[in-house]
């Protein structure tokens, strides 16, 4: 796999370079990611995509929405595309039943997921929490993707990412 200047292997090779939940969802899945060790100050998408010389499209961000509805707080992960921003206050929105959705507190996506900020991941999230996937993450050949640290990145086929037990892929970018 080529993307950018990076030396991807397997990510089952490298658990090293995996926060420990992405190891666990990753073990059954290890053949169809791969995984690359970057520098840790450089893992916010745009610094990232400079100097790895990986395009915006074909990066995807993880984004962690808390969804309110009548006192209940439920959690959901949405994968848009570097190029896109996601309609939270919309399709989001309407897709979760929420009367309120709006990024989580991100003291709060780190503590649920155990993953680091700036790493965050839908391979190892809490198994109740849905899998949103933009249609165009979904039909990417290939897309970078955080591994639960900031010190590497992962990179699978944007089809694998509907596979995911609790995926659904809707369009959901602005």
């Amino acid at each position: 796999m080529m993307l950018g200047t990076l030396d991807w292997v397997s990510a089952g090779e490298r658990n090293d370079l995996l926060a420990a939940p992405v190891a666990r969802a990753v073990a059954d899945m290890a053949d169809e990611v791969a995984v690359a060790p970057i520098d840790p100050a450089l893992a916010d998408t745009a610094a990232f995509c400079e100097r790895y010389g990986v395009a915006l499209e074909e990066s995807a961000n993880c984004v962690i929405v808390a969804a309110k509805r009548g006192g209940e707080t439920r959690y959901a992960a949405v994968m848009v595309l570097a190029t896109m921003r996601a309609d939270v206050n919309g399709v989001i929105r309407r897709h979760l039943d929420a009367r309120k959705t709006s990024f989580a507190p991100q003291q709060d996506a780190v503590a649920m997921s155990g993953m680091e900020f700036g790493g965050i991941t839908p391979l190892g999230l809490p198994e109740d929490w849905p899998v949103l996937v933009d249609s165009e993450v979904a039909r990417q050949p290939y897309v970078v993707i955080g591994s639960g640290i900031r010190g590497s990145k992962l990179a699978l086929a944007g089809e694998a990412l509907t596979r995911l037990k609790t995926a659904e892929v809707l369009p959901l970018a602005q």
